[in-house]
Order: structure tokens, then C-alpha cells, then sequence
């Protein structure tokens, strides 16, 4: 009978205290939330020390319009869900022009009065697809109105190619297929919210031009539901003169309201749902966060006498 290695023994013991500390470090890190999002603190720790691990990346501030339709507040919120997923630690915060709390100023007050530095960060994603007035009027204004905010403002969504990859996507899922791309009898109306501003309209021509080449140069009609023609019924009657009596409605809305619902119901074949939580409009919303970070941060006092 041998006699044991006293060697080998000290280096299992020392792996095994190894092991046993790495274990309780580890212990120490857990998954919370969606998409496993890393946190500190034991099991027992109190939630403060149990939160997510939180970036010095300017806050995104998402601002959607607002409606008085419950759903849209909703599908906003998980659209922003999925930019946190993709984003983890982000400060990301909804905000409204009207209609729905949090407007966008109480907001920007909250962000202005909650940090300990004279000058906070922040860049206000417009969840619009133009520059219309709301983009060049209203949040300019809001953000004037928050001292102590140095403040990006973003492009709009519309036109990306990934605007376009959310618009095909909802078609499918409503029914198009590869066969309509290459129909004589079908098309598409582009219905969108609609504005009195000509640069606005001039850009769902053009995301309507991109959805045209991506669905094989089947014709795209864009359409207003409100403030500019045509109107969507208008669309739909210019494709039935060529001939044209499959048409899809296509929908340029973030989420549910009035103008998506009434748009829809005009649809003689189908109508796509609102583009909600869609992957990609969510990957186009850090796009455009990412951009504005590329140009210098404009302090709040500044942007009222710009």
C-alpha cells in the first residue's frame, strides 16, 4: 500500500477554497427582469442594492404624441421595453406632448431635478415620423423650458431602411405574401398621421418609395388621416383606376389610436397592424439616440433664444 501524496492533496484543497470563493461571488450576481439584466446584492439584500447596473450614457427620452385610445401608452411602453433590452442600463423614459402623462415637461423637470450636477444629459427621441411642427415647435420649446438640461434632440424615425423593415413586416403578418409583391392587382396605401408642414409630407413620400423597392416595385400610394391629401379612401380609389383592387393598408402609427383605427377601416383587402414594439423600430430608436450623441449638447437656455 502506497502512501498518500501530500502534494497532491494541498492542490486539491487549494482548488477546492478556489472554488468555493469563486461560488460565492457569484452568488452575489443574479438575473432580474427581461432579457436577464445583471444585478448586485445577495438574494436577501434590499431592492435598492438589487437594481440594474445603470450607465453615465445621456438619458433617452422617447416622446409619442399621446392619445386618448388606452392602448397606445401601453404599446409604447413595451416599444421602450425592448430599447432597454437592447440597451441595458440606459436610462430610457416615455413622455407625451399631450394627451397622456408623463408630457414631455415633466419630464425634463423630473430629469432636471433629480441629478446632482448643475448640467444633466439628455437626448428626446421624437416617436414621429417627419419633421413637422410638433418636432420643430413643440419640443425646442419643452426643452427651453428645463434649466439646467443640456439637451440633444434626435431625427425623427422616418426615413430609415429600418422604418421600412417594421412597415414590410406588419404587411406579412397581415396577410402579404411574396406572390402580391409580383400581382398586377396589388398595392399599397402608406396611411400616416398627415401635416400642414411640406417636409414633413415629403418624407412619408419617401419612406413610401423605400416600401415600394422593397416589396418588389409594387406600387406604395402614401395617404394622410388628417391635415393633407390624399386621404386614405382617395388612395384606395387612385389604385382601383389602375387597376389595382387588392390593396393593403400599411401603417405608419407607433401604436393604436384614432387615426390608425380609422385608416384601417378603409382597407378594401387588409390592413397592418401599428408598427408597436417592433424589433426594428426599436433598433431604429437607438439609431437616432446614437446619432444626436455625435453633435454637441445644446444647454436649455440657449435653445430658447435660438
Amino acid at each position: 500500500m502506497t502512501e498518500p501524496d501530500s502534494t497532491f492533496d494541498s492542490t486539491a484543497q487549494l482548488l477546492g477554497r478556489i472554488t468555493a470563493q469563486l461560488g460565492a461571488q457569484l452568488g452575489r450576481v443574479h438575473l432580474n427582469g427581461r432579457g436577464g439584466r445583471m444585478t448586485h446584492g445577495s438574494p436577501d439584500a434590499p431592492d435598492e442594492t438589487r437594481r440594474p447596473m445603470r450607465s453615465t450614457a445621456p438619458t433617452l427620452v422617447a416622446v409619442g404624441h399621446g392619445s386618448r385610445d388606452p392602448r397606445a401608452r401601453a404599446t409604447l411602453g413595451l416599444l421602450l421595453d425592448r430599447v432597454r433590452d437592447l440597451r441595458p442600463g440606459l436610462d430610457v423614459r416615455l413622455a407625451h406632448i399631450e394627451l397622456n402623462a408623463p408630457l414631455l415637461d415633466d419630464t425634463l423637470a423630473g430629469l432636471a431635478g433629480g441629478r446632482p450636477r448643475d448640467a444633466a444629459d439628455a437626448v428626446v427621441v421624437p416617436l414621429l415620423f417627419g419633421p413637422g411642427y410638433h418636432v420643430k415647435q413643440d419640443l425646442p420649446a419643452a426643452a427651453a423650458a428645463a434649466p439646467g438640461l443640456r439637451i440633444r434632440t434626435a431625427l425623427p424615425l422616418g426615413p430609415h431602411p429600418l422604418l421600412v423593415e417594421a412597415l414590410a413586416d406588419r404587411l406579412a403578418e397581415a396577410g402579404w405574401t411574396a406572390r402580391d409583391d409580383a400581382s398586377p392587382s396589388a398595392g399599397v396605401v402608406l396611411a400616416a398621421a398627415g401635416s400642414r408642414d411640406p417636409e414633413s409630407l415629403a418624407v412619408v413620400r419617401r419612406v413610401a418609395r423605400l416600401l415600394s423597392e422593397r416589396l418588389g416595385h409594387v406600387p406604395v400610394v402614401p395617404a394622410f388621416a388628417s391635415a393633407a391629401a390624399p386621404t386614405v379612401p382617395d388612395a384606395v380609389r387612385s389604385l382601383a383606376a389602375r387597376g389595382r383592387h387588392r390593396v393593403a393598408v400599411a401603417s405608419c402609427f407607433t401604436a393604436p389610436g384614432l387615426f390608425a383605427t380609422r385608416s384601417a377601416a378603409h382597407a378594401p383587402w387588409i390592413a397592418a397592424a401599428p408598427l408597436g414594439d417592433h424589433p426594428a423600430l426599436a433598433r431604429l430608436i437607438l439609431h437616432r439616440y446614437d446619432e444626436a450623441l455625435r453633435r454637441p449638447a445644446v444647454p436649455a437656455r440657449e435653445l430658447a433664444t435660438a
